[in-house]
């Protein structure tokens, strides 16, 4: 309880510190700056701003209330993060949910860490910060990545470093984003996993993937039987006049692609996180398929396959 309460009085030294105009800190290397950066400070709820760089739109009021009632009890066990804006104002990077928590209940002050970036820094921060998070869904998650790539410029391959993700996870979270916005908000939702959306990107066009949606809805399909009706789909797609008869089905059946090609296929799919079509002869003479739908996936294809 001593360490506890000796916590707390320092946290409210720095607080006196930060308030004095002769100690403004701007910088990491002003006058002081090593005892408050990275330190945990009793801050005015009042003296900090919501960060408008916040990735997540969804707070769900219930679980808002329930962590108000234990914050109530027991205190804010995990500081925010802010950073600096001038004096005595801040802006928060992380911990929303438990900003407005505290200020459901009233609260005056709420620890926090802090520090001294610029808004790109700030941006990235919050970026990064959030997606680490366990409770955002894919389409957040899908979103901030983007908007890494949007807004800070980070190639995947960075992207990767930074948030400690294999590459071919985050191309996964940003094809969701190809999906109609309704199929989207399902997944934020709970109708659909991510693992549907994943089949369902496969589709192009947005009202052929809306109509598969709701049938997966419908029907309750699992995400095996989505992606066998996301195959079905492009087999009728890419053969119009089909015809159904026994004869044309044992036909077709003899143009399967050889033992060597059906073995590998998912190794180029998987290496290069897009769906790649194969098509051989029995002689091992075909040719391979690679759909791209921007110019970005198109780059960030040709250098995984030429290393420029």
């Amino acid at each position: 309880m001593a360490k506890a309460t000796k916590k707390q009085a320092l946290g409210r030294g720095l607080s006196a510190l930060l308030k004095d105009p002769n100690n403004d800190i701007q910088s990491a290397t002003d006058k002081n700056a090593d005892k408050v950066v990275g330190n945990i400070v009793e801050l005015e709820l009042s003296a900090i701003e919501v960060n408008p760089f916040q990735p997540r739109s969804n707070f769900n009021d219930e679980a808002l209330h329930e962590l108000a009632s234990s914050i109530r009890e027991l205190g804010v066990i995990q500081p925010i993060t802010v950073r600096k804006l001038d004096f005595n104002q801040y802006q928060l990077v992380s911990g929303e949910r438990r900003f407005r928590a505290s200020k459901l209940i009233g609260l005056e002050t709420i620890p926090a860490y802090i520090r001294i970036a610029n808004d790109q820094e700030s941006l990235e921060m919050a970026l990064v910060e959030n997606i680490q998070r366990q409770d955002l869904d894919p389409i957040e998650i899908a979103i901030s990545y983007q908007r890494l790539i949007d807004e800070i410029q980070l190639t995947q391959e960075k992207m990767s470093e930074r948030v400690g993700k294999k590459r071919s996870t985050i191309t996964n979270y940003l094809r969701l984003l190809r999906l109609d916005p309704i199929i989207q908000t399902g997944i934020r939702d709970g109708f659909v996993s991510m693992g549907h959306g994943r089949a369902l990107v496969n589709v192009v066009e947005k009202q052929d993937q809306i109509a598969l949606y709701e049938k997966i809805v419908g029907e309750n399909l699992s995400v095996r039987d989505t992606e066998k009706a996301v195959k079905d789909y492009q087999e009728a797609k890419s053969n119009p006049n089909q015809n159904s008869s026994p004869e044309s089905k044992n036909k077709n059946t003899s143009k399967t692609n050889p033992e060597f090609i059906t073995k590998n296929l998912g190794k180029f799919s998987d290496y290069l996180a897009v769906k790649v079509d194969i098509k051989a002869s029995e002689k091992g003479k075909g040719k391979i398929t690679i759909p791209f739908h921007s110019q970005e996936e198109f780059n960030r294809l040709k250098k995984l396959i030429t290393g420029e």
